[in-house]
């Protein structure tokens, strides 16, 4: 078990472990127990209702929160031809296909999000032993395969961010950093509690949003009201 420092631990004494906060309170404390001398990372985690281990169950796709994630996303676009100048126009960090694969395949991953177009996951599904582990593989769910190329990177500038349930239905993601207002990162956990709502699968039973905690990179977690958000 890992030994947490001081500060965390002084920062866990000023949480109700058996109270379910309201959102504005609950970030207000994200916010107050952040001791990091870097502006940390707001993430949360809902736990969801679903069984994981069956296909018809699985949680993933993608959502722009309205204020962003206060990280500029590096995009890498697999592309040729015409796809490959709109890209650069649109303002992707790095555009190719054969001499980014190589790059890649030789250990480089200056790159946060990878888009491809269709056309190119022939050659880009070479890359899925090192990208799929890492969660960087285009895929059509998240948008991320797609002719398209101008609009997904506009997306992933202002602020997309992928989710994926885990194996124990927990889907983790950020939704702003310390810096941000509560207000802010309010409306940002509410996007993301939306999109997760309407993400939900159809054979998914009983409570689907089972507990929602927002935390800080540093910090303890804070249990909000799953109530609060729709999706029972």
């Amino acid at each position: 078990m890992a030994k947490h420092g001081k500060k965390y631990l002084e920062a866990t004494k000023k949480v109700d472990r058996f109270k379910q906060y309201d959102v504005a309170e609950a970030l207000t404390l994200v916010k107050e127990l952040s001791t990091a001398k870097f502006d940390e990372t707001v993430e949360a985690a809902f736990r969801l209702g679903i069984d994981t281990k069956k296909a018809d169950q699985q949680v993933r796709g993608a959502v722009v929160l309205p204020h962003g994630t206060g990280k500029t996303q590096r995009v890498l676009v697999f592309a040729k031809g015409e796809k490959a100048k709109e890209a650069e126009l649109a303002g992707a960090d790095y555009v190719g296909d054969e001499d980014l694969i190589n790059k890649i395949q030789q250990g480089w991953f200056e790159f946060d999000v990878v888009v491809a177009t269709p056309d190119m996951m022939g050659q880009v599904g070479r890359l899925g032993r090192v990208l799929g582990p890492k969660g960087l593989m285009p895929n059509p769910k998240t948008g991320t395969v797609t002719f398209e190329v101008e609009k997904a990177i506009n997306e992933i500038k202002a602020g997309k961010i992928e989710y994926r349930g885990d194996k124990a239905g927990i889907i983790h993601a950020p939704i702003g950093k310390v810096s941000f207002t509560e207000a802010q990162l309010a409306e940002n956990l509410q996007a993301l509690a939306d999109a997760l709502t309407k993400a939900k699968p159809a054979a998914a039973k009983g409570t689907y949003m089972r507990s929602v905690t927002v935390s800080s990179t540093m910090g303890p977690g804070v249990s909000v009201n799953a109530l609060r958000f729709s999706g029972r």
